[in-house]
């Protein structure tokens, strides 16, 4: 009964009525859903249209608009913003031929919204792109009941310790195990490049993975990984969240790991570019902390506290195979001599878009200080 009344109404509705019409044909109309990045900078919205036929390619589909003012991307008096679509997936819910569409914002003027990270994150891919940047992100998120309390938990009081949960297996373990395995299926058919999912350290904390992405395509496929993951959990009844600590105490915070490498990197002898870029990351470190959460460090200070495998907010610091660090150089990386290394600073809640182009900005374009250069349209 606990757990039935820790998940939401719809959830409950009967799913076999709803696969009767699911099943219907379409006539060759097809179903295309624009997802985009609300004036939160962390939720997701979509609304949906009919194409008279499946589009083959992203520019077959046509910008769109919607009402900022209810997103909080706009005045009610000048309300409207442009949907710009970006790239297209396969639709895990409502099956080929419908699409999953991720758009731009755009402002009534064609600027890009305060929240669209992408714009300038994509010109700065564009200037970095015989460096071949290679990006894997790891989303560690918590499901939640929807009055708010860690699923599977008791009502009354807490889990036993940290220990038995990290990439765990029973019933007294894990939690939601069917959410996860959902979602990893979702992704994979929309063609999402998920590569991995585990169990986290606290009790109803889980993480995937996505990558290899090069350049502008990890924000883009680890935004579609997040919006269909909050939509797996809405047919669940549950909720997933993306804060960097949910909960106070001694449990484990959530962070998106961000492992990266450049062409030189993955060659032979690559170890030197790898701590000359850890080295100019060392002389940007605050920069870094700004844009790692989408409040100037605030939500990331609950986190990176130097316990539960995080560094302190206050310190940079690198080292081979340590979770406390800044920075964690793999040791299978140290003995070959080549590879990538992974920033642990992100927090759950980052933009992917902001964190990539910070770390281009620091390692390729060579910028220092807390202030960004602002290029010249190409």
């Amino acid at each position: 009964r606990a757990v039935a009344m820790s998940v939401s109404h719809s959830s409950r509705l009967n799913k076999l009525v709803r696969e009767q019409y699911m099943r219907l044909p379409q006539d060759g109309r097809v179903q295309v859903t624009y997802v985009w990045i609300d004036g939160s900078g962390e939720g997701v919205r979509c609304k949906s249209r009919t194409l008279d036929k499946e589009p083959k390619s992203i520019e077959d589909v046509p910008e769109w608009n919607f009402d900022g003012s209810s997103t909080a991307q706009a005045e009610g008096s000048n309300s409207d913003m442009f949907l710009v679509p970006v790239r297209m997936f396969r639709d895990p819910f409502c099956l080929d031929p419908n699409k999953l569409v991720l758009c731009e914002v755009l402002k009534y003027n064609r600027k890009p919204a305060e929240t669209n990270l992408r714009h300038t994150c994509k010109k700065v891919m564009d200037m970095v792109k015989d460096s071949h940047p290679w990006f894997g992100m790891e989303q560690e998120y918590t499901l939640l009941g929807v009055n708010g309390h860690p699923y599977g938990w008791p009502d009354n009081g807490f889990p036993g310790p940290q220990g038995p949960y990290y990439c765990g297996v029973g019933a007294d373990k894990v939690y939601g195990r069917d959410i996860v395995e959902s979602h990893y299926k979702a992704c994979l058919y929309a063609g999402v490049k998920i590569c991995g999912t585990n169990a986290e350290v606290m009790p109803s904390q889980w993480e995937f993975q996505v990558g290899p992405c090069e350049g502008i395509e990890m924000g883009d496929h680890l935004w579609m990984a997040r919006f269909i993951l909050h939509r797996v959990c809405e047919d669940f009844g549950v909720v997933a969240t993306l804060d960097p600590k949910p909960m106070t105490g001694n449990w484990n915070g959530a962070g998106c790991h961000t492992n990266y490498s450049t062409e030189e990197m993955r060659k032979e002898g690559g170890l030197k570019h790898i701590e000359a870029a850890i080295e100019k990351l060392s002389k940007r470190h605050n920069y870094h902390i700004c844009v790692y959460d989408p409040r100037g460090g605030r939500d990331n200070s609950r986190r990176l506290t130097g316990h539960h495998e995080t560094s302190n907010i206050f310190e940079f610091s690198a080292g081979v195979a340590n979770r406390g660090a800044s920075i964690r150089i793999p040791r299978q990386v140290g003995q070959d001599g080549y590879g990538y290394f992974e920033d642990r600073r992100p927090a759950a809640n980052c933009d992917p878009y902001a964190v990539t182009e910070a770390i281009m900005r620091t390692t390729v374009l060579n910028e220092t200080g807390v202030e960004t250069k602002d290029y010249a349209d190409h």
